[in-house]
């Protein structure tokens, strides 16, 4: 199996994703449904031979921790490879990456986020499920970045991605598992590196969230994701990894660092073109500082909605934006609506 071909092929057919699986065909993602991209059964043989190729010198590794998170360019595209074992037959799901950062104003997003690059200290956290289109949106707010100020931006992927061409600002790109041991251990080391912006492509653990706000609360501007679904679910999520002792204390930090939280959804279009983004954004104005302050993140969600003069846009009212200008039809909005019931009665 020539990867590189195989590689091309996916391009050609406009697939974000491969996958490949012991026993069924390869199978490509294309317009968000899954198609086979030939009638041969991928034997076991077959899929320990591309795992040797897409794997090279690390396939050894695999034998040892059971899966491989890396990234290559192939066929000259960027490819986020995903190796791993099933039931004693190797598999992998391969992501294809755009060549070229996309402009930020080409993706769709809030109005609002366009101001991001212009920020000078703080955190911005992007969330969403996996192949949402968080990567996308944070590189092509580093490149913004990269384009219009000259700053010392260092990130910390898992893998890395996108690869930037510095333009006014210096990059440096480091790889957890290559260039360091762990996100905790990258961040402990950044804010001796003379950082302006930092990047953390997850934040996984205690360590790495309270490095982040402690970064944040001394001047500088971070970017980070998580895997939640909204904003007020992203709030949880950081308070909740800390002992309850500590919890009131990130309160505090995150009222005061914290200045947005977008959270995304990639969403099949009504015309069977592709897919579509569904943005949900938290601007993080002094009421909503309060509530996180207090603990009433339950509360946040209707905060957000009366909110929008500060450009907020609960995910519910996104959705129904996307259904009225017929890009997406009534039944996908309901189906990634937060509240189901509400997006119903306003979408017909």
């Amino acid at each position: 199996m020539n990867i590189e071909k195989l590689i091309d092929l996916a391009h050609e057919s406009d697939a974000s994703d491969v996958h490949i699986v012991y026993g069924l065909p390869i199978k490509f993602r294309v317009k968000g449904k899954l198609i086979s991209a030939s009638d041969h059964v991928l034997t076991h043989e077959d899929c320990e031979d591309i795992g040797h190729a897409l794997a090279g010198e690390k396939f050894a590794s695999i034998k040892h921790i059971g899966e491989l998170d890396m990234a290559r360019t192939l066929a000259g595209l960027r490819v986020r490879i995903n190796l791993f074992r099933a039931q004693g037959h190797l598999s992998a799901a391969l992501r294809l990456l755009s060549d070229k950062i996309p402009r930020l104003a080409s993706l769709g997003l809030p109005p609002a986020v366009m101001d991001f690059p212009r920020l000078q200290r703080g955190i911005i956290v992007v969330t969403g499920e996996t192949g949402s289109g968080k990567s996308t949106t944070l590189a092509a707010l580093i490149n913004e970045i990269n384009h219009t100020r000259a700053e010392n931006i260092i990130t910390m992927e898992d893998p890395i991605e996108y690869i930037y061409t510095p333009a006014q600002s210096i990059i440096s790109q480091r790889e957890v598992g290559q260039d360091t041991e762990s996100y905790s251990n990258a961040l402990r080391a950044v804010l001796r590196e003379d950082p302006d912006i930092i990047l953390i492509g997850e934040m996984r653990d205690l360590d790495t969230i309270s490095t982040a706000l402690t970064a944040a609360e001394t001047g500088h501007l971070v970017f980070a994701t998580l895997h939640t679904q909204s904003a007020a679910d992203s709030i949880d999520r950081m308070v909740d990894v800390f002992p309850e002792g500590l919890q009131r204390q990130i309160r505090m930090q995150l009222s005061t660092t914290l200045q947005a939280v977008l959270s995304q959804q990639l969403l099949p279009k009504r015309d069977g073109t592709g897919r579509t983004l569904a943005c949900e954004l938290m601007m993080v104005t002094p009421a909503i500082r309060n509530l996180i302050r207090e603990g009433k993140t339950p509360q946040i969600a209707s905060s957000l909605a009366t909110s929008a003069s500060a450009g907020s846009i609960t995910m519910d009212n996104a959705l129904l934006n996307l259904y009225r200008s017929r890009t997406i039809d009534a039944a996908v909005a309901q189906e990634a609506a937060h509240d189901y019931e509400y997006v119903r009665k306003n979408a017909f």
